[in-house]
């Protein structure tokens, strides 16, 4: 074969895996690089990134494993961007009890600046959710699942936030300082095995589902396996919100959580209660996941290509895992200017001693206006030292009606309480 005429079939080949490409759903790189890095906004160490749907506006999307889906939360927005629908669905709430009604919008690009997403698929949600932003504090309008992780080894960077995304196969060893874990792929969702030293029950080799878009440390499901006890010491609690509403359930504590050889201690664990969705959970063989508690303390690669996930310990891999001290449960109104309020009292907690009812709205903390803070900072400051005094100005209204209020002021000192 002459020098021109293997030029030429380089050429077609090249043409054509550009071609292929094109044609494949998933997220590529719009130039040619071994990688290409994008900032993230974190809360509580979940990924928020903003995104552009069809080149019109940018919104902002939580980067989900847990999840097979991309899905957009309100079918307002949805038609606002002008997308278009072929069928229409059903789909299961986390509770297992709520039926939520989506449309599909099944070509879609996604723009995250040096990434694209092509040929993207959305389930876009009849019935308008925006409970995320509550418990956020950002406000979030859809989530991206699978279609980013499928192709590209992604390397995400929690102390720095932000991501690196991969040209496939650049990734070749395995860096300086990274433990190696085998990934399971399956039904769209990635699965690691952890080894737990329980409490109050014997040691486990679990399977794990990685779960970005979830706000807890260690989540073990007690319908999975006999051998999951609940600890000695336990508090009922919200454990976070979800599509389908709140989940309710339990957190205590196991002595070690161990991925490889990188061990976590006295690692905060929640244990929600059982529902119509269990059986789902059963079927998949796993006994629980982790969350962005424990994942935002390390260096993580996740190459789903490759069926491996590399880790490394983060800048606060060994800062204690604290629980709120105060005994409040705190949500964000969607839509306005940083107003929090209170969504739940924990009884016999700090708070509930002062008298403070759900519903009643912080005006400041520590003196200081409510609006000045994040969500995630007011978090941070109620887990953050026990005894701590936390000086709180409240609203409380009477029924319905806004222009009728009385203020107070209450003194807290943080508890531990698990």
């Amino acid at each position: 074969m002459t020098y021109r005429k293997l030029l030429f079939s380089l050429i077609l080949v090249f043409k054509f895996l550009d071609f292929a490409q094109a044609q494949v759903p998933g997220f590529f790189m719009k130039e040619a690089a071994r990688k290409v890095r994008i900032p993230f906004y974190s809360s509580n160490s979940l990924i928020i990134l903003p995104v552009s749907i069809n080149g019109k506006g940018s919104i902002n999307f939580l980067v989900d494993t847990g999840v097979r889906s991309n899905i957009l939360f309100s079918k307002t927005l949805g038609d606002a961007l002008g997308l278009e629908y072929t069928r229409r669905l059903s789909i299961a709430g986390a509770d297992g009890s709520t039926v939520i009604m989506a449309q599909v919008s099944p070509i879609n690009t996604l723009d995250m600046g040096p990434i694209e997403g092509r040929l993207q698929s959305l389930l876009v949600l009849e019935e308008d959710f925006f409970e995320l932003e509550s418990v956020i504090g950002v406000p979030v309008y859809g989530i991206i699942g699978y279609e980013f992780f499928k192709f590209n080894p992604v390397k995400i960077n929690y102390d720095e936030g932000f991501i690196d995304f991969y040209r496939e196969n650049s990734i070749k060893w395995k860096p300086p300082f990274y433990r190696k874990l085998d990934l399971a792929i399956e039904e769209n969702k990635a699965y690691i095995t952890a080894k737990i030293n329980q409490k109050n029950g014997p040691k486990l080799e679990a399977k794990l589902l990685i779960d970005t878009g979830a706000n807890h440390g260690l989540l073990l499901n007690q319908e999975t396996s006999d051998a999951i006890k609940m600890p000695p010491v336990y508090i009922e609690s919200q454990l976070g919100q979800s599509l389908g509403g709140v989940l309710y359930g339990f957190i205590g504590r196991v002595n070690s959580l161990k991925l490889k050889n990188l061990s976590m201690r006295e690692v905060l664990t929640s244990y929600p209660e059982r529902n119509t969705f269990s059986e789902i959970i059963v079927a998949t063989g796993r006994q629980g996941s982790l969350g962005s508690e424990v994942l935002g303390r390390t260096r993580l690669i996740l190459d789903y290509p490759k069926k491996r996930a590399l880790v490394r310990k983060g800048e606060n891999f060994y800062a204690p895992f604290e629980f709120d001290m105060s005994g409040l449960v705190l949500r964000k109104i969607p839509n306005d200017d940083n107003r929090i309020y209170v969504s739940e009292v924990r009884a016999g907690s700090p708070a509930y001693k002062t008298g403070i009812l759900p519903f009643d709205e912080i005006l400041t903390l520590n003196k200081v206006p409510i609006f000045l803070y994040e969500l995630s900072d007011v978090f941070k400051m109620l887990r953050s030292e026990e005894g701590k005094e936390i000086q709180l100005e409240m609203r409380r209204y009477q029924g319905n009606d806004l222009t009728n209020y009385n203020d107070y002021k209450v003194s807290i000192f943080l508890k531990k309480q698990i």
